[in-house]
């Protein structure tokens, strides 16, 4: 499983990607996580608010932080 999570470095960029890796280590999930920064890539996923979170390549959630149970269930069902 492949994880992007898309933001230019603003707090709420940062608290997406911590929380995916703590999501991640609670469920005993292997994945590549990759922080995506550069705006054109971003702008690639037609993404106009970020956070963003991908997901194999789809994304996910847009302009918000998910909930933990929410990040959870994502992260399940794409490892399945």
């Amino acid at each position: 499983m492949k994880i992007e999570v898309l933001g230019t470095g603003c707090s709420r960029c940062k608290q997406l990607e911590k929380d995916v890796y703590n999501a991640l280590a609670e469920l005993d999930i292997a994945a590549e996580v990759e922080k995506v920064e550069d705006i054109k890539t971003i702008m690639g996923y037609k993404v106009m608010a970020t956070p963003a979170l991908v997901i194999d390549g789809k994304v996910k959630v847009s302009g918000r932080l998910p909930r933990k149970e929410e990040l959870h269930k994502l992260l399940k069902s794409a490892g399945e």
